[in-house]
């Protein structure tokens, strides 16, 4: 349980990797391994996270071990940050909790030609027009309302269809994870509840730990592969976080359902029932990989036509079109998502069901996925840290596919509860703690910025420093908000 302590075993394999044996709980198919150094597994084995972990061990066709990266902590089910991947053809199972209730959440990076010099006595300018232009907040509705007809080709084109009614270049689709679309969507394996909740929120930011920050690159590792990713010491970049919204969670809940009656009918012993699941190649699987996918184009869709606004914003605050700013997409990464990935286990090729909760695919150089302009440095990590600190890019390494399924953190993770960062401090302490250095910040609501304060998550420059230590991804730059905008 959450606010627990992890009592099981934790063995030191690896510079940066702990080890669950298979051992510690009887049905464990595999070993459990996480991502850490000395500091972090301690911060990691307070919050009980590691015993899902050893839950996740249990599930049937799961390959290698259940994974966990460095942002671990307590979720629903598999702990954020947690990675494994099933083979269909050994009985693997497709699970919601392994996903995750905000489906294809993920960031999405731009960079531009200002610099910080051309920034900073804009940045209060510039994070309000974002407050105004940007919809966030709980149930703020988003700048388009889709008809169901138009709902229908989002789920099944998501980030293309909405480029193609004029929001964005075709160049942004080239940057983005699975081109913004995942074929294999089926839009009559979504509830009508979730059309309802989705229809009215593409292009809104939402609330929780979604932002729009506006950043200032203050240090270059990798020279060659900053270029590549168009980012220069003191170039500003900008950052969306956002997901699924309502359309997304409705998804989710709506399968766990499913998916609890689907666990009983296969016969499946499973140590919590929030790891409800079925075989990937059932009836219960593909419509939940349809209706999944479906949410997944959403998402992209969504972060498209937020970047749209973000290129409006700025427009208007510097008097010049998007073009002439550079404002180009860096990459968009996705998160919370189930994906059918080809890796190799015991020395062959396998057809795999990934589930990436909290956790970032990061493919090497030469990869056939990694998008051309990016092929001969790797696939772009986009790792966002708290809003008080710093965020990080990298690029992935050759590492992570042999070790991790291709992939790495998703960012910061938290230290701490939402309820407890609000008995803590209060909303109006973090605006002025931030201005005191310098950042702009502006939300919706005093307790979702409390929620979201720096001492509420771990460093992610320790998060980071284990998978570069750990050879899965390399550092690019690190960027420092100048000013964000949360729901």
């Amino acid at each position: 349980m959450p606010g627990e302590a992890f009592t099981g075993p934790l063995e030191k394999v690896g510079d940066c990797k702990y080890r669950i044996p298979k051992s510690y709980k009887p049905g464990m198919r595999v070993d459990g391994l996480i991502y850490a150094d000395e500091v972090l597994i301690e911060q990691i084995r307070r919050d009980n996270a590691p015993d899902q972990v050893a839950n996740v061990a249990f599930l049937p066709g799961i390959q290698k071990a259940s994974l966990a990266m460095p942002d671990i902590h307590w979720g629903y089910g598999f702990p954020i940050g947690g990675v494994a991947a099933m083979d269909p053809a050994e009985g693997g199972v497709i699970s919601p909790g392994g996903v995750g209730y905000d489906i294809n959440c993920g960031v999405r990076a731009i960079r531009s030609d200002l610099t910080r010099e051309d920034v900073q006595p804009r940045v209060e300018q510039i994070v309000t027009e974002f407050f105004t232009r940007v919809p966030c907040g709980v149930g703020e509705g988003g700048t388009v309302t889709f008809s169901p007809s138009e709902m229908r080709r989002v789920c099944l084109e998501g980030a293309r269809y909405v480029v193609r009614r004029g929001h964005g270049w075709e160049e942004d689709l080239e940057r983005t994870e699975a081109g913004g679309c995942i074929e294999g969507a089926d839009p009559d394996a979504v509830s009508k509840r979730a059309y309802d909740r989705g229809k009215d929120q593409v292009g809104s930011l939402g609330a929780g730990n979604h932002f729009l920050e506006v950043q200032a690159v203050d240090e270059i590792f990798d020279e060659r592969a900053a270029e590549a990713l168009g980012v220069a010491k003191d170039s500003v970049t900008f950052m969306i976080h956002c997901g699924s919204r309502g359309f997304g969670h409705q998804v989710c809940d709506d399968y766990i359902k499913t998916m609890r009656g689907a666990a009983r009918k296969y016969g499946f012993d499973l140590p919590d029932q929030q790891l409800c699941c079925a075989p990937v190649e059932s009836e219960e699987g593909q419509q939940y990989l349809g209706a999944m996918r479906a949410a997944a184009n959403y998402a992209w869709a969504n972060r498209q036509l937020l970047m749209a606004l973000v290129r409006e914003a700025l427009s208007r605050v510097f008097g010049k079109p998007a073009e002439r700013l550079g404002l180009r997409l860096i990459y968009d990464v996705a998160h919370n998502i189930a994906k059918m990935e080809t890796h190799t286990v015991d020395g062959r090729e396998r057809l795999l069901c990934v589930h990436r909760k909290g956790a970032t695919r990061a493919f090497p150089a030469g990869h056939a996925e990694v998008p051309r302009v990016y092929r001969d440095v790797g696939q772009p990590v986009i790792i966002p840290g708290d809003m008080g600190r710093y965020s990080f890019l990298l690029v992935g390494l050759p590492g992570a596919m042999e070790e991790t399924f291709g992939s790495v953190c998703h960012g910061a993770g938290r230290a701490m509860s939402r309820t407890e960062a609000t008995r803590r401090v209060s909303g109006e302490q973090v605006r002025r703690d931030l201005a005191a250095k310098g950042i702009v910040a502006m939300a919706r609501s005093w307790k979702g910025l409390a929620e979201e304060y720096s001492g509420a998550y771990k460093d992610v420059a320790e998060v980071v420093q284990v998978v570069e230590r750990a050879g899965l991804a390399r550092r690019v730059c690190r960027l420092r908000p100048l000013g964000v905008v949360k729901g």
